[in-house]
């Protein structure tokens, strides 16, 4: 019944037109997106990474990233640099949290020391790209409240347009609309609002693949950087589920070992 309590409140709004308010409907397509993505225990990926400057010059990066889902808070994920020479061992952790400041250790192997990244600052750049630190913890429902506001068609699907507002007063963004299709309410589409309600960049989710029957992820995910004319670019590949990671591999002290 938790799978499919928000799908059905849905289902029967055209029947009872005044049944959910735009944040109430904002809410339940929120939660039946994530609700849809439990239960895939661990993953792990490769990741190439594209930086953009503004005139197209481009460096790349490649890095791994493992996941970890936990019952009842955010997900745990380790992101490693693996090339060029300059970032090789550079590796970031964080425990995302449901409710409250997320946490998040950064090893830089010049230092050979973690650092932590603090509340003020996760709204910085990670390692240079249009990624900041917030936009890499997993995206819980409780850090956001909703609005619906709307349907229209986005990458030739019918969407969702929700907005949602950032709970968390340090966030970098006052707002973020979203598109989401109505089959499968996969991620599509988001734009990023800063302090000063100016839109600031825009997130894209590329050729979308279903792994284990239910869980969906992207190729590639564009960052786009209106206010810079910078862009960033992940291309995921090798994907796998349910490696057996336990907390025990998320080990803040073993950052500086991370491989």
């Amino acid at each position: 019944m938790r799978l499919i309590l928000p799908a059905l409140l849905l289902t029967l709004l055209p029947l009872s037109a005044h049944a959910l308010t735009a944040a109430e409907k904002g809410l339940a397509i929120a939660t039946e997106a994530q609700q849809r993505d439990d239960g895939f225990g661990d993953s792990k990926a490769s990741l190439k990474m594209i930086l953009t400057n503004r005139h197209g010059d481009e460096s790349v990066r490649y890095l791994r990233i493992k996941t970890l889902e936990v019952l009842g808070d955010g997900d745990k994920s380790m992101s490693i640099f693996d090339r060029p020479a300059d970032v090789k061992g550079t590796a970031l952790l964080t425990f995302s949290h449901k409710t409250g400041i997320d946490d998040q250790w950064l090893y830089l192997p010049a230092l050979k020391r973690v650092k932590r990244i603090a509340s003020r600052n996760k709204s910085g750049s990670f390692m240079g790209s249009e990624f900041a630190y917030e936009d890499l913890s997993s995206q819980e429902v409780e850090k956001y409240t909703y609005k619906f506001l709307r349907e229209e068609p986005c990458n030739g699907l019918e969407c969702f347009v929700v907005e949602r507002y950032p709970v968390d007063k340090l966030s970098g963004y006052t707002r973020q609309i979203a598109w989401l299709d109505k089959a499968e309410y996969r991620w599509q589409k988001v734009e990023f609002y800063d302090r000063k309600n100016v839109l600031l960049k825009t997130l894209t989710y590329i050729k979308l693949k279903q792994y284990l029957n239910q869980y969906w992820r992207a190729d590639e995910m564009y960052m786009e950087n209106h206010q810079t004319g910078k862009a960033t670019r992940l291309i995921w590949s090798d994907y796998k589920f349910r490696n057996g990671f336990t907390e025990r591999d998320f080990d803040r002290n073993g950052l500086k070992r991370a491989r």
